[in-house]
């Protein structure tokens, strides 16, 4: 191998562990990973975004690593689990919401109500999916892809890949992930469930007042309704969340990444 061969290579293999974190970001991160999307699409944008980010970083990866195929497909898998990381964390509020709203329409009596999401080409409650609609235009409103893109260049340089430490701690805030996830959850859900439940004991003490009244026939548009009435009032609180916890959850990602080093 000659001098220039000797020089290139380890940039070469830089750029491939490089694009290799963007492709795991783009199978998990929100709209890239949906399924309508062409793989050949992800794949190019991956690229392009190689090149925009490795320009800048260094590229010293250690040429022992040309001897052992195992340490290299190592760092491939290595570098693929941690764009998919921060591309499943930037996501997540997304679907805490959707799940969200899934309950929201079950508690309303729309279980049975599903649509067809083109993004994941599977049937979704339509609640879940209007709350889902709701939190991906306000994410992108906030310019959510270009965090989440900024968060991948922002781990090269904190995780940088290609380096020989193929440690990896377990420790990476899992609990602290899952807990802010359930708390965000019960924002999003407590308020319809507060109210359907008020609905619930005001039909119950009418149907003891009034026993020849139709409860069943009463209850179900009323608790669609009152479902979304609240749906518009609470519409701003869940704005204001989904502005908390987007970029909040960016940083957990980031925070996690720094224990693959």
């Amino acid at each position: 191998m000659t001098a220039e061969q000797t020089a290139f290579v380890p940039v070469l293999l830089f750029y491939l562990l490089t694009g290799i974190r963007f492709i795991g970001m783009m199978f998990t991160a929100p709209v890239f990973s949906a399924s309508a999307l062409p793989l050949p699409l992800r794949f190019w944008m991956a690229f392009l975004l190689t090149l925009a980010a490795a320009g800048s970083l260094q590229t010293d990866v250690p040429l022992i690593l040309f001897d052992d195929w195992t340490s290299i497909v190592l760092l491939g898998t290595r570098e693929l689990l941690i764009g998919s990381l921060l591309g499943f964390l930037a996501a997540l509020p997304l679907y805490v919401l959707q799940i969200s709203g899934e309950l929201i329409g079950i508690s309303m009596g729309l279980s049975m109500l599903s649509v067809m999401d083109p993004l994941s080409q599977v049937q979704v409650s339509i609640i879940g999916q209007l709350q889902f609609l709701v939190g991906m235009w306000f994410y992108f409103r906030w310019n959510g892809h270009l965090l989440m893109t900024q968060a991948v260049v922002e781990s090269l340089k904190l995780v940088p890949p290609g380096k020989l430490a193929l440690s990896i701690s377990w420790d990476l805030g899992l609990g602290s992930w899952l807990n802010q996830a359930f708390v965000l959850s019960l924002r999003f859900v407590l308020p319809f469930y507060g109210a359907i439940l008020l609905a619930d004991v005001g039909l119950g003490f009418l149907a003891r007042t009034v026993p020849q009244m139709n409860i069943f026939v009463l209850g179900l548009p009323l608790k669609v309704a009152l479902g979304f009435f609240v749906l518009m009032v609470v519409l701003p609180v869940t704005v204001e969340l989904m502005a908390e916890n987007i970029e909040r959850f960016i940083e957990f990602a980031l925070m996690g990444v720094t224990a693959w080093r």
